[in-house]
């Protein structure tokens, strides 16, 4: 079902003002754990990794919504820090896989306190129906704009 806006939204707006200021938050959270080991969009990938360690860049890529060009850099400072390391696909040899270091297999148990600890702070005042819902909502928007893709 296709709909025509007639009235001004601000949506995409929103979402994005949430992104940056949830960023700083995120990172404000971070340093108040003494978490200095990975910033926020590190964590994204590391958080990819703890559910599906030996992802191809690709797989990354799409689970992150992070361009493969800034995946690229960002594993490289990674694999510097020692939290992630690559090795070749026995399968195929042109695909490289991204495995957890055993330092950040230990750093999971301090990012899902983070992670919880934003939750609480992004649904505060939500039933858990209205989360639901939001969260559908968002997952028809993340939707959309992939299909644009």
């Amino acid at each position: 079902m296709e709909t025509e806006l007639t009235m001004d939204t601000k949506g995409g707006f929103l979402i994005t003002m949430i992104k940056q200021v949830g960023g700083r938050v995120f990172e404000k959270i971070l340093r108040d754990y003494g978490i200095d080991d990975f910033n926020g969009p590190q964590g994204r990938i590391l958080y990819v990794l703890w559910k599906k360690d030996g992802s191809v860049i690709s797989e990354l890529s799409h689970e992150t919504g992070l361009a493969l060009t800034t995946l690229t850099s960002m594993l490289e400072r990674m694999e510097k820090n020692h939290l992630i390391h690559r090795e070749r696909s026995q399968n195929d040899k042109r695909k490289t896989k991204i495995y957890l270091t055993e330092e950040s297999k230990g750093l999971q148990r301090k990012y899902e306190e983070v992670s919880k600890k934003m939750g609480e702070i992004y649904y505060k005042g939500f039933d858990e129906q209205e989360t639901k819902e939001f969260e559908d909502y968002l997952q028809r928007v993340l939707n959309n704009v992939e299909e644009a893709l």
